[in-house]
């Protein structure tokens, strides 16, 4: 243990000599990424608030044909710019100037006033997100208006309305603002874990990969000390760097959300000194993991620059099934805790929400992440007694 520490301690000296590693570990991931997620948070709230309260232009072709419809979007903050074009010419009109256009047929006062279904033709580029937002505004407003002129239909008949209303029902939401903000903050999780790995990046490849390309390799595998203890001391200083990386990095997230605004979407989040403590104990068996796995794609590269191609690349294939967590919204179990990285995303949004998962599920995530880590850290042990590394 005594010259594992002594590495470690020459290692990690060295890593805080290096200025620019150092900005890139501590800086750049834990600093900037949280002040970076907070500040668009920020801003798509600020954004989406103030489109929601924003009047939307709306530009209509043949307006005189719905007169009664064209009033009933104007009491809903909708404001109609009448336009000259034909139906032919309604396409090339929105590519060229980028705007919805509502199109008003012929026929439409005359089925309408049949008692016909009355036909509108609503022309967007959705691939456009300030038309997506004009289109789901204006077509919520001409259902209301449908809904009601059918209600009038049949009391005109003598027939109560609520005949086509058979069932109704009433969603009864038991979140809590707390719970909401996951949906939110669905990637915190991924950026966590991500700027934890890179935290031990430099150390990783210097150790390994730097040490071959300046030479100095050779001569530390010669010195009266076990090369597993080499190794190890190495890797103890690249998993202080992800540790630190890692408390750098969700204390960030705890001091900036907290000014991002959630309470306007009705969502609140909690991230006070024992979540912080919490997302970092959950995180720590991780640690070993990465600092293993690193160490052992370095030491297969013969230059610091082959290394840092290799090495992140590598990184991103543990993190990916976070990606698809968020994406297909996949849930708790045990087969799936299980799975390193992925269980600690589990484990984060738990915490996040308010609503801790089974203490077996987190056993679970622990465990399974530590053993192949204690696996690697072994096999890298076993790779440094092969004279063939300093080829």
């Amino acid at each position: 243990m005594n010259a594992i520490w002594r590495v470690f301690r020459k290692e990690f000296r060295e890593n805080l000599r290096d200025r620019r590693s150092l900005i890139a570990s501590l800086v750049i991931g834990p600093l900037l990424m949280p002040g970076l997620l907070a500040a668009a948070l920020s801003i798509a709230i600020h954004h989406g608030g103030r489109e929601s309260r924003h009047p939307v232009r709306l530009a209509v072709a043949h307006s005189r044909r719905a007169p009664n419809l064209l009033a009933f979007l104007r009491q809903f903050e909708v404001r109609l710019e009448p336009v000259k074009t034909s139906r032919a010419a309604a396409r090339h009109w929105v590519r060229s100037r980028h705007e919805p256009l509502l199109y008003v047929p012929r026929d439409f006062g005359a089925r309408l006033a049949a008692g016909r279904p009355a036909s509108l033709r609503l022309y967007a580029d959705e691939s456009d997100r300030a038309s997506q937002e004009v289109v789901g505004r204006v077509g919520r407003v001409i259902g209301l208006y449908g809904g009601a002129v059918a209600r009038l239909r049949l009391m005109a008949r003598g027939l109560d309305p609520l005949l086509l209303t058979p069932i109704v029902v009433h969603p009864i939401d038991i979140s809590t603002p707390q719970s909401r903000s996951v949906l939110a903050l669905g990637m915190l999780s991924y950026v966590i874990l991500l700027t934890m790995l890179m935290g031990g990046l430099y150390v990783a490849i210097d150790a390994t990969a730097g040490e071959r390309e300046r030479g100095s390799l050779e001569p530390l595998l010669t010195v009266p000390v076990e090369r597993e203890q080499l190794v190890y001391g190495k890797m103890l200083a690249a998993s202080a760097m992800m540790l630190l990386s890692l408390t750098l990095t969700v204390t960030a997230f705890a001091l900036t959300l907290t000014h991002v605004g959630l309470d306007r979407l009705g969502m609140s989040v909690k991230f006070d000194a024992g979540v912080v403590a919490t997302i970092v104990l959950y995180s720590l068996p991780l640690i070993p993991l990465g600092a293993a796995l690193m160490t052992l794609v370095a030491s297969f590269t013969r230059s610091y620059r082959e290394a840092q191609t290799y090495v992140p690349l590598v990184l991103l294939i543990p993190t990916l099934p976070l990606m698809f967590a968020s994406i297909l919204g996949l849930r708790p179990s045990p087969a799936l805790m299980a799975v390193p990285f992925l269980g600690q995303h589990f484990l984060i949004m738990s915490v996040l929400r308010g609503q801790p998962l089974p203490a077996v599920y987190a056993a679970l995530s622990v465990g399974v992440s530590l053993l192949p880590g204690v696996a690697l850290v072994w096999l890298a042990g076993r790779l440094y007694r092969r004279e063939g590394l300093l080829g």
